[in-house]
């Protein structure tokens, strides 16, 4: 049975296959239909429920997108950038915005509030945005949020206190982040000039990924249970051409992931669900969607083609 797959387009809303693929849906009822989406995510144990980052808040389906509520919020107006449900509680919903601040529920998207987090307001030609958010899969206390362009942020009691942890960064300007699990465990951050990692979540060590890849300019990040660490890179946001590449030894060698050639754009993004073990789905932001069914080994590009690609999301 085919994998259900949402996409979130700049202007066009939510897109939906339930065929891997093959055909596509626009589902966007109860929300603006040309809708910026930036963040989509499914509920680890409910398939049906999703949420969505908008340019006006956050929505919720509890029908597998075929139709939206928006959650009133402090959020409300403000571009959803980044949303995390908790694996283990995900009736915890955290959610990051631009201009940058951090948001949480505890109910499930019923009520928000704001975390007390000390972020950046004004980088001049750049609002900071928060551009990631992963939770901790062995300590379900600790959260990290990469900001652009602002770095890293932990906090270790839910969300409640947050420290940086930006020492060394080739750049605050953090794209994605992905943990390593491990003694130690080691956080991995791409950025727009390298991939770096920390294994005390303070000081980092800059991969120098511009000896290995045609460009330096990196988006997201991704951990597969296999031991792969997978970047998606470019020559620009957005770029005209870009990569996906992969690391099994935490950046000492670096394998090119076989897409057929360069990519239309920088490859924005690398989406995986745990509970669809085998499939990972990789897009340029310029509307090229990849996907492999072996865990990377081999990729497909998919014939439909969005013109502004932010967000993938895979249910099973």
């Amino acid at each position: 049975m085919a994998s259900t797959i949402y996409v979130g387009t700049i202007g066009q809303g939510v897109w939906r296959s339930e065929d891997g693929g093959d055909s596509w849906r626009r589902k966007s009822s109860g929300m603006f239909s040309e809708s910026d989406i930036r963040a989509i995510a499914v509920h680890p144990d409910n398939a049906s429920i999703l949420f969505a980052g908008t340019e006006a808040g956050i929505y919720r389906s509890q029908n597998g997108g075929d139709s939206w509520e928006k959650l009133d919020s402090p959020m409300n107006g403000m571009q959803i950038w980044s949303i995390a449900i908790h694996p283990k509680s995900p009736n915890t919903v955290y959610a990051g915005t631009c201009p940058s601040a951090l948001f949480r529920s505890d109910d499930g998207g019923e009520t928000w509030k704001q975390l007390s987090v000390e972020l950046v307001e004004d980088c001049g030609a750049i609002i900071p945005r928060v551009t990631t958010i992963i939770i901790d899969p062995t300590d379900d206390q600790t959260v990290y949020a990469g900001i652009e362009i602002d770095g890293m942020r932990i906090s270790r009691d839910g969300g409640e206190t947050w420290t940086s942890g930006n020492e060394g960064l080739s750049s605050l300007d953090i794209h994605g982040l992905a943990l390593v699990p491990g003694n130690p465990k080691t956080l991995v951050a791409g950025t727009n000039n390298d991939v770096c990692i920390t294994t005390d979540m303070m000081n980092w060590t800059r991969l120098n990924v511009k000896a290995e890849f045609p460009w330096p300019y990196c988006r997201g990040v991704l951990y597969m249970s296999d031991g792969r660490v997978y970047v998606g890179a470019g020559n620009g946001p957005p770029g005209d051409e870009g990569g996906l590449f992969y690391t099994s030894d935490l950046g000492h060698s670096w394998e090119r992931a076989d897409l057929n050639g360069n990519t239309n754009s920088t490859v924005w993004a690398i989406s995986h669900n745990p509970a669809v073990p085998n499939l990972i789905i990789a897009y340029s932001i310029a509307g090229q969607i990849f996907s492999s069914i072996d865990n990377g080994d081999s990729w497909t590009k998919f014939a439909r083609e969005f013109g502004e690609v932010r967000a993938v999301a895979i249910a099973p």
